[in-house]
């Protein structure tokens, strides 16, 4: 049976198979579950390895039952957002500025819930799309596509931020994306950049998070990736093979969701 909010919403419950690899995060007893809200589908070749909330929820350490899910993109009905711990949003093949009626819709919700104290957590398009949501600019980046495993520099107002704070001060993360945040919303403190992206996480107030990054991709996912883009990569010219080998863990940049899941639920 899916997982049905606390406003007696249905959901989809995750039905990624794979074993988690990361260990569980500790809640608080009784700690409401972490709503994930889906905004798009892997490429092609990667839905064999499950959706993008089976990922996130595998590398946030959340259980099973700690997770509901509802699918944005496919029409699924925006639950009332008390009785939830958290809500993170994921990636998308969509681009924020195509004003989706489904898009516009959630970044409504988004920002009431982000006025209302929940925390949040976006990834790539949630990243965008929290942005947005809270008054800041989303749009093309100048310099075209980051993909593949890059290079994040942690900034000086992030020593005291409560995922960001215990980062190194240059830590590898999984990329890409062809759209970024080109300003961030009045309240947002810069929290991480790169040589390519100047605004690759941020955070708004004290409880609300945006990551350009994929904390969520391993290995296997970015590599497959850059494989689906690779037509792409060439009229960009750039190499396919040379990124792909580029490709490595980023052990330190996958823990930002299992911070995030567990500050989440140890407030409730």
């Amino acid at each position: 049976m899916a997982p049905t909010s606390r406003s007696g919403i249905s959901a989809t419950a995750d039905t990624g198979r794979a074993p988690d690899s990361v260990p569980a995060a500790e809640p608080s007893p009784g700690a409401p579950p972490v709503l994930i809200l889906e905004t798009g589908q892997p490429v092609a070749s990667m839905k064999r390895h499950g959706r993008f909330p089976h990922w996130i929820r595998t590398a946030a350490g959340l259980p099973r039952d700690a997770a509901v899910v509802v699918d944005v993109e496919r029409g699924e009905a925006l639950p009332r957002r008390e009785g939830f711990a958290g809500v993170i949003v994921t990636g998308s093949g969509a681009m924020v500025t195509d004003r989706r009626d489904w898009s516009e819709r959630t970044a409504e919700w988004l920002a009431d819930a982000a006025h209302a104290g929940l925390p949040l957590f976006g990834i790539c398009y949630g990243h965008q799309l929290i942005a947005h949501a809270l008054g800041g600019e989303v749009g093309w980046h100048p310099a075209g596509r980051e993909m593949g495993t890059v290079e994040i520099e942690r900034l000086a107002p992030s020593n005291d931020d409560a995922l960001f704070a215990r980062l190194p001060e240059r830590f590898a993360a999984q990329a890409t994306h062809l759209q970024s945040v080109l300003r961030v919303p009045d309240g947002a403190t810069l929290l991480a950049r790169s040589d390519h992206d100047p605004v690759h996480a941020y955070r708004w107030r004290e409880h609300v998070w945006g990551v350009q990054f994929h904390p969520e991709f391993s290995t296997t996912h970015m590599r497959g990736y850059v494989r689906a883009r690779r037509e792409a990569l060439h009229g960009e010219g750039r190499c396919a093979v040379s990124t792909e080998r580029g490709v490595s863990a980023t052990p330190h940049a996958r823990r930002e969701l299992r911070r995030f899941a567990r500050l989440a639920r140890a407030r409730t």
